[in-house]
């Protein structure tokens, strides 16, 4: 068994301010010890329930040079320095059966979350939409008299289906995440099956906005990885339950704004982590991958019109209406996901 664990440090339990995640500031030692405790609690956790798993740790905060590689559990791998590919999730591929997120923190533009942000300070919302053939769901057989209604939403939303008979009128919502969704309803005598369709055959997908949390649990997705934890806040903590309602969610302080929060007692926090490692690991098969199927369109807000001139010379990529968005189309979700780590960088270019 393989597990990556991706560590970033906003959402580590006793952080709340830059001056704890910034190389430049006074109280960043401690935070970076903090933050490899964390990061021990999760990989004991993983190994109490896989003893021989192969665990890889990536640094995924800031330079990606913060865990303190002398006091790493030495049964794991360290992944540390950028630029690297998958950036923050350096060492996943496809033989990994498990993604653990640990101190990741809220999307931009939500909250309250202790230091909100997505990527940098240069990106302001990231929306992904994806594109496919007209036609929703399949449906055969109805019974007589009947007209049969049917909306299908794609997965991490619900598909509400609406069977209307003379005299009755049925709702049935369910939701397969990243499976489908196969739904029968039944009439007396007859009956009316509707199979809404697999990611990919026949689905559309409405515009959805994704931070940190959802850019990298889609990625993983896109390798056929499940993101099975994920702790930090509990805006985050919510965040990611939205798209993947079966992960195991640690909540590990009670955000109160950008830069104040009720944090649990380190030792508290490491104890729940190792407990809900072991149960996610444990549990890595029942929890699907986000998978967002292609093709995909992509708009990206930045802050800085700098970074969005320097933007519209990527091949692809063009100025929308407005003075702060940038948008593009890509094949599938590994090519939006590197496009968008290229925007990313390109933000952090000042002005000659």
């Amino acid at each position: 068994m393989k597990a990556l664990i991706s560590v970033d440090m906003e959402g580590i339990s006793g952080i709340v301010h830059s001056s704890e995640t910034n190389p430049e500031r006074y109280d960043y030692q401690r935070g970076r010890e903090l933050m490899t405790a964390e990061a021990n609690a999760v990989i004991a956790g993983v190994l109490d329930a896989e003893p021989t798993a192969d665990v890889l740790v990536a640094d995924a905060h800031g330079t990606f040079r913060n865990l303190l590689p002398e006091q790493l559990d030495r049964r794991a791998r360290l992944v540390r320095g950028k630029p690297r590919a998958l950036n923050m999730l350096a060492g996943l591929d496809e033989e990994t059966d498990a993604a653990l997120f640990v101190g990741y923190h809220v999307r931009a533009g939500e909250g309250p979350g202790v230091l909100a942000h997505t990527m940098n300070g240069e990106i302001l919302d990231v929306r992904v939409t994806g594109r496919a053939p007209d036609e929703e769901v399949r449906g055969t057989g109805r019974a007589p008299g009947e007209d049969v209604r049917i909306t299908a939403h794609t997965p991490g939303e619900d598909v509400r289906i609406t069977a209307h008979t003379p005299g009755e009128d049925v709702r049935i919502t369910t939701h397969t995440p990243g499976e489908g969704v196969r739904i029968t309803t039944h009439t007396p005598g007859e009956g009316v099956q509707v199979t809404a369709p697999k990611p990919g055959e026949h689905s559309r997908t409405t515009a959805r906005s994704l931070g940190e949390i959802g850019l990298n649990a889609a990625m993983a997705g896109h390798l056929g990885v499940p993101v099975v934890l994920l702790s930090g806040d509990d805006a985050a903590c919510a965040e990611a339950a939205a798209l993947i309602p079966e992960a195991v969610t640690v909540p590990v302080k009670e955000a109160l704004g950008m830069a104040a929060a009720v944090t649990l007692h380190p030792e508290e926090a490491r104890d729940r982590l190792r407990r809900a490692a072991a149960d996610a690991v444990s549990r890595r098969t029942e929890i699907p991958p986000l998978a967002l199927t292609g093709p995909l369109d992509v708009e990206v807000d930045l802050a800085s019109p700098h970074t969005i001139d320097l933007a519209t010379l990527v091949p692809g990529v063009s100025r929308t209406a407005g003075a702060r968005t940038v948008a593009f189309t890509a094949p599938d979700y590994g090519a939006a996901y590197r496009l968008i780590l290229l925007l990313a960088q390109l933000a952090t270019i000042r002005p000659a």
